[in-house]
């Protein structure tokens, strides 16, 4: 595929341009001690409910905030971490879980039983994973404050994998009342029990977000610190996200000591930030798969025919060099449903991802499959400069195809809740968007693989035999039997095309160099310190 003229992603040269950007820098204090973070997120915290929205700056904001019953280590191993511990029955289809003592809500209020239950509740009936719990419970309940059970039609082994899941929607444990919202409307009182406050009169929507150190948490006792689970020690006073979506602006704060860690840097930006000795620049250990995804409600894209057509014009290195640049150790291409990382990843059905363009092949299925010149609305965050190159190629893929795209720009937290409309474009629907995805390791959290129709994430694709491989994932034996049903499924995703895989990174983030025992993959802010 020939990429535009103008680069997709429009970097900013900054040879010799740091002084001058940093005229451009927020005014920012200099940190001092443990008691202040400064925090750069990859986009504005728009949405506050982790239930509610799926968006990975509302997932980092709910792990300060909230706590969960389980917690999940590097390779996503789950291990206690509300809870004390858990007993299994000998049929495999009882689990009784003990909370820990001394735990409280951040209004004070004891965390029981009950919260967790309702919290349990809501977070099923709209998580993927949440709604296999849901379906296979016969009963969860609060025993006493204490104690929960849960009955199970048949045995389900990953409970706990389930209830310390990572990525979207996570399941936080709220007080009941709260927990009581139907998980269709949004939760913004953030009263939870995690190590951070909320500071709810300190937050400027699209400038900052503040967060006070949770004075009642206890950490667990026990385990080693190792993602989400072990110990969750706060160290800092007082932690500010500050909104700086221009990267050459939040690089010369970072380099002039006004802020502390940028989530997500350009590789462009990089080299310049290595040469200052007060700054670290680090690729992340976990590699994030990004997609394109369909509305599958309205023309064209409702026509699994003209999705298929478009897989013959998506190169992949194509989208990632666009969005991530041309370091080798930032991306990976040639890439299905499953991360590279995961035992289920494979090659089934990609040979058309592999295999040379052939624009004009593309046009003639596209006109065989009965596109009639339809507009194609293209959601695009315009600051979220990674996702932004990702729409342009996709976008300008779909305009070489000779399809009619209409490219819609606004903010990641505008795109992030236009695209839950289910209306057609003339109504302010849309077409397609691209995103990244922090769960692909297997079908169980993977967001894009549920095809439930109504029940499924935003382009509500629906497709049963999709949905019957799912649960017969969760009915195999051992690994052998899993890998299996992933190739069967990869090879139905590639028929279908609920959405198209454009290939995985690496975060490359950016950190002041007297911070220790950073997290190289979620971004979380329990157990760093600063040195000196």
């Amino acid at each position: 595929m020939r990429l535009p003229t103008t680069p997709p992603i429009r970097r900013r040269t900054l040879l010799g341009a740091a002084a001058a950007a940093s005229f451009a820098t927020p005014r920012l204090a200099r940190a001092q001690g443990n008691k202040l973070l400064r925090f750069v997120p990859q986009a504005d915290l728009a949405v506050l409910d982790p239930i509610f929205s799926t968006a990975t700056v509302t997932t980092n904001h709910a792990f300060m905030v909230f706590d969960t019953l389980y917690g999940l280590d590097a390779q996503y191993q789950p291990h206690p971490q509300m809870v004390a511990g858990h007993e299994v029955s000998d049929d495999n289809k009882t689990w009784v879980l003990t909370l820990r003592e001394g735990l409280k809500f951040h209004d004070g209020e004891p965390v029981r039983a009950k919260d967790c239950v309702a919290s349990i509740r809501r977070w099923g009936s709209r998580d993927m994973y949440g709604q296999e719990v849901l379906s296979v419970a016969d009963e969860i309940v609060a025993v006493d404050d204490r104690t929960i059970r849960f009955r199970f039609k048949r045995p389900f082994p990953t409970l706990p994998a389930a209830l310390g899941k990572v990525g979207a929607s996570l399941c936080i444990i709220m007080p009941e009342r709260l927990a009581a919202t139907p998980s269709s409307q949004q939760v913004t009182e953030m009263i939870g029990s995690g190590p951070y406050r909320f500071v709810t009169n300190e937050r400027l929507a699209g400038a900052r977000v503040v967060y006070a150190r949770n004075e009642q948490y206890v950490p667990r006792p026990d385990g080693t610190p190792d993602r989400t689970a072990g110990p969750k020690r706060a160290n800092f006073e007082r932690v500010e996200w500050h909104i700086i979506p221009d990267q050459s602006t939040a690089a010369a704060a970072l380099m002039n000591g006004e802020i502390d860690w940028i989530e997500s840097t350009s590789s462009d930006i990089a080299p310049m930030l290595s040469r200052n000795r007060q700054v670290k620049v680090a690729y992340g250990d976990d590699f994030y798969s990004t997609i394109l995804r369909f509305n599958h409600l309205q023309a064209p894209f409702n026509n699994p025919a003209i999705r298929r057509a478009l897989l013959g014009g998506i190169n992949q290195e194509d989208m990632m060099q666009a969005a991530y640049g041309t370091d080798p150790q930032a991306w990976k291409a040639g890439v299905g449903c499953f991360s590279s990382d995961s035992p289920l990843a494979n090659d089934a059905g990609l040979e058309v991802l592999k295999g040379p363009r052939d624009m004009a092949k593309v046009k003639r299925d596209l006109a065989a499959a009965g596109y009639n010149g339809e507009r194609v609305v293209m959601l695009q965050a315009e600051d979220y400069p990674t996702l932004r190159a990702l729409a342009e190629v996709s976008a300008h893929v779909m305009r070489e195809a000779g399809m009619n795209v209409d490219s819609q720009s606004g903010d990641w937290g505008t795109i992030s809740q236009r695209r839950s409309s289910r209306e057609p474009v003339e109504k302010g629907g849309w077409s397609a968007f691209c995103t990244g995805l922090s769960t692909t390791i297997d079908p169980a959290g993977h967001l894009a693989l549920r095809t439930n129709g109504a029940r499924a994430w935003f382009g509500w694709p629906d497709n049963a035999k999709i949905e019957a491989l799912r649960q017969d994932w969760f009915a195999a034996p051992d690994l052998a039997a899993q890998k299996q049903i992933a190739r069967a499924l990869q090879t139905e995703v590639m028929q279908d095309v609920p959405y198209v895989p454009l290939g995985e990174y690496r975060r490359l983030q950016a950190y002041r160099s007297d911070l220790t025992d950073m997290a190289m993959g979620q971004a979380v802010f329990w157990n760093i310190k600063r040195t000196g």
